[in-house]
Formats: structure tokens, C-alpha cells, sequence
């Protein structure tokens, strides 16, 4: 695990894998989360799949730069932003989190890579397919969404359920503990995770760095801020991938639908009884499905 400073003055923590002439796969994770959420299997088998594979953690998460000079914004104010004409101080977008993309290729001498990205993550990687073109290969949006984050029955509930189960106090023993519940209210209810391994999870997660809660909001603020982005996807380029599963009850499976629909020629992959997670015994498949659809994308001509 490395770190490197972006022409922007964002430290970057990241982990590089595979042979250096090899192409470029960089995984990016979603809201505030580190990049170890990414399974060491999928990270893993893509580098015995022959690729140079880079994995990082976005601004506001790990043990890349916390922007709490930036402050502390307003969700409510920000997603209103989006309908009434309200003057609010955003942070960061998603587009600066795109641009976190392209400069750390940059820093890295990568002129091109496939991206992949889960939840925010595939947001980001989603602008970022159709703003610097030339940059990417191949999209990969897995759990995502083409719009900002939108209210149903399913994460209703789950909001709801979160609320109860919020940690008093932040000590390490509760933070432990509210990871494990959220990961099995988020997970695949057809592939449900064994609990000690989630509570091993949520140890190593824990030492690695703590959890960055203002950095979260801000993330979050910019998801809420971020409008809607059809027109700026009908002008993605690259071979598009949208995964997506049956039972997500985070951003719905509708939302994978749409995206499928909005990017041109993509190609969608519904995974029954998936949630919102990586479920150990679809690593395997989900690494077979990216390898498959990066080789046809680079065969492609440009």
C-alpha cells in the first residue's frame, strides 16, 4: 500500500497489483467506505486474470486526505439544491472525485485503464467514462445508479433500521459492531455471510483506519448534490457493464435497469438474491464477468 499526491494536493492511498505493462483495471469503492471492501479474491483473481489491478481509497476515507478544512455540509440543504433555487456551499462533487480518478492515473503514468465501479464508486467512474473518454476502456458500474439518491420502500426501511442500531458512542468495540449489523441488513439475502467472518472484517477495517464521519457526509452531500445525469452518460464511449442485484436494498435494482438503458450498447447482468454487497461465493463469477468484458473492450478498436 502506497500513497501519492495529485496535481490537485489530494493524498491518495492506494494499492497497485500485477505485472506494470499489463492493462489497467482501478476499482473504485463506494461511500465512505476503504478500499479494502473490495474481496482479496475479486482484487486477486483479476491479477491472476493478467491485469494490472489498482485499488484506492477516495478522498474523505482511509487513509487518503480528510478535507475537514472544508467543513461540515447540510444533506437536507443540498438535496433540496436539486429542486429550489438555494444557495449552499458544497465541499466537493462527484465530478472532483472523477477528476481524483484521472489525476491519480496521471500520477501514476497510466494513459488508459478500465474502470469498475460499486455504488458511489460507480458514479464516479461513470462521469469520469464520459468526460475523459480517451482515459477508459471499459465501465464496469456494479449496485449503481444513473441518478441521485432517490427515496423507496426498500431503503425507507432500511434507513429506519439503521437509525436503531446506530452507536451511543464511537468507541472501536461499537463502531465493530454497527459494521456487522449494517453489512448483514445491506447483504445478499441468497448468499448470507458467515457473522465471524464479518466481525473479522470489521476488526481489520478498524486498525487499518477509522471511520472518517464528516468525511461520510461530505461524500454523501455530493452524491445528494449531484443531478441527475442522463445527458452526460448518453455520451459514454466505452463498453459498458452494469451489475447489478435482484435484491439490493440500497439502490434498487430499477436503478441498474435505467443505467443499462441510458448508456449505449451496454450490457446488463442481473444477479438473483444479490444485495448490497460482495457475497464471497460470487467472487469467482463477478471476477470472470469483469475479465471477460475488459479483454472484448480492449480488442475493440477506439
Amino acid at each position: 500500500m502506497e500513497n501519492i499526491l495529485t496535481a490537485s494536493g489530494i493524498s491518495i492511498s492506494y494499492q497497485d497489483k500485477g505485472d506494470l505493462d499489463a492493462p489497467v483495471i482501478i476499482l473504485i469503492i463506494g461511500l465512505g467506505a476503504q478500499f479494502t471492501v473490495w474481496p482479496e479474491a475479486l482484487y486477486s483473481g483479476l491479477v491472476e486474470k493478467g491485469f494490472r489491478v489498482i485499488r484506492f481509497d477516495n478522498r474523505d476515507a482511509g487513509l487518503s486526505s480528510s478535507l475537514d478544512e472544508l467543513g461540515k455540509p447540510s444533506l437536507i440543504k443540498h438535496w433540496l439544491s436539486r429542486r429550489l433555487p438555494l444557495r449552499t456551499h458544497l465541499p466537493y462533487s462527484l465530478d472532483d472525485m472523477a477528476r481524483d480518478v484521472k489525476e491519480l492515473m496521471n500520477a501514476l503514468s497510466i494513459k488508459q485503464a478500465h474502470l469498475v465501479g460499486a455504488s458511489m464508486g460507480g458514479m464516479i467512474a461513470q462521469i469520469a467514462a464520459a468526460k475523459y473518454k480517451k482515459r477508459v476502456l471499459s465501465l464496469t458500474t456494479i449496485m449503481s445508479s444513473s441518478s441521485p439518491w432517490s427515496f423507496s420502500g426498500s431503503n425507507i426501511n432500511l434507513l429506519i433500521k439503521l437509525a436503531k442500531i446506530q452507536p451511543r458512542n464511537r468507541t472501536k468495540e461499537a463502531e465493530i459492531k454497527y459494521n456487522v449489523r449494517l453489512n448483514q441488513l445491506i447483504g445478499s439475502p441468497a448468499y448470507p455471510q458467515d457473522e465471524c467472518a464479518l466481525y473479522e472484517n470489521a476488526n481489520r477495517y478498524s486498525k487499518r483506519a477509522a471511520h472518517n464521519q464528516q468525511g461520510f457526509k461530505r461524500q454523501l452531500a455530493a452524491i445528494a448534490a449531484t443531478p441527475y445525469r442522463e445527458k452526460l452518460l448518453k455520451k459514454i464511449k466505452a463498453p459498458t457493464l452494469v451489475i447489478h442485484g435482484s435484491a439490493d436494498p440500497v439502490i434498487p435494482l430499477e436503478a441498474g435497469i435505467n443505467t443499462a438503458l441510458i448508456i449505449k450498447r451496454s450490457k446488463l447482468k442481473v444477479v438473483p438474491g444479490m444485495g448490497h454487497d460482495f457475497p464471497p461465493a460470487l467472487m469467482k463469477k463477478m471476477t470472470k464477468w469483469i475479465a471477460k468484458h475488459a479483454r472484448r473492450a480492449s480488442k475493440k478498436p477506439r
